[in-house]
């Protein structure tokens, strides 16, 4: 069957993360408590700023968007992998398969710029206290987070357009658990020197860029922590970057790697380990990280929580 005019293929075959079928309820199981634990505390964390008038500070704005943020990027893999899973049908169309590129790149570059954004709250926090509240205005802070939306869908309908560009023959097997970029191009059999050049731009725009942003921030942060006369002021400051720090080196300890690493040495098993890492496992655990280690978000869950609990019959 013939979709539009550049491809022959109707459908591609997704692999998965096993091929072997006695693996399938196991994976099934794990992933399915993954994505509850994803769902649950990412929503847990959004309730509880939007509810408390404590949190609406510029950080936990941020910290809202960024667990709205993972909460779509899980459930743009997991929920399709779970019912190929049960189904026992590893395909998915190709129109679905180039949406899911485009919410995917859509969501890990809102991620990405989320994190830029984060950095630079702390940034002004600890650097100029006294201009905080002028700096990190709300006019600023919704602009700083439509600017994040704006350049991830830049980077991801970009990547979309060129993709719906080539053809793909024969070959429909995705050696992946969801249809992602990197394998899309190995198995078109057209020209991708458009798709390689922007991938490189775009790659090295999130990968290096974004992270030299977010070093040269702590670097200034911790010259500035540095100067604090009391052990004390010097634990408080450096408390409110640990969860944020803590986020960026999950996220780029499982990612970086995907880029960086030439395609000759690379390795199917890779890829997919490092996608479960990114896009599956940490944002289940960035709502651990932010709760955890924040005091005032803990107290807000309680709160929350204490009110559920009084709602019940």
């Amino acid at each position: 069957m013939k979709t539009g005019n550049h491809t022959s293929v109707s459908e591609f075959y997704l692999l998965g993360l096993s091929e072997h079928q006695g693996e399938q309820s196991l994976l099934f199981g794990i992933f399915l408590v993954i994505y509850l634990v994803t769902v649950v505390g990412n929503s847990l964390i959004i309730l509880a700023i939007g509810s408390d008038p404590h949190l609406h500070t510029p950080m936990y704005f941020f910290l809202f968007n960024f667990s709205l943020t993972d909460l779509c990027l899980s459930s743009t893999t997991v929920p399709k992998m779970l019912v190929n899973i049960q189904a026992h049908r590893h395909t998915i169309p190709y129109a679905g398969c180039l949406s899911q590129v485009c919410f995917f790149l859509w969501f890990i570059g809102l991620d990405v710029f989320l994190l830029a954004v984060m950095a630079y709250d702390r940034l002004v926090a600890i650097c100029h206290p006294l201009h905080y509240t002028t700096v990190m205005s709300l006019r600023r802070c919704i602009l700083l987070v439509a600017t994040s939306l704006v350049l991830a869908h830049s980077y991801s309908l970009t990547h979309t357009i060129l993709l719906a560009q080539l053809s793909f023959c024969q070959d429909n097997i995705v050696s992946h658990f969801f249809c992602e970029l990197l394998p899309l191009l190995k198995l078109s059999c057209s020209n991708t020197y458009a798709n390689q050049c922007v991938l490189m731009y775009w790659g090295g725009a999130l990968t290096v860029l974004i992270p030299l942003l977010i070093i040269t921030s702590y670097a200034r942060i911790v010259a500035t922590i540095v100067r604090v006369p009391s052990a004390r002021g010097k634990w408080k400051a450096f408390s409110t970057c640990g969860s944020h720090l803590s986020a960026v080196c999950l996220f780029y300890a499982s990612a970086i790697g995907v880029y960086f690493i030439p395609s000759a040495a690379d390795s199917v098993g890779k890829d997919r380990i490092a996608a479960v890492m990114y896009a599956v496992v940490t944002p289940m655990l960035n709502p651990f990280i932010y709760s955890l280690r924040n005091k005032d978000m803990k107290c807000a869950l309680g709160r929350l929580l204490s009110k559920g609990a009084l709602r019940s019959p």
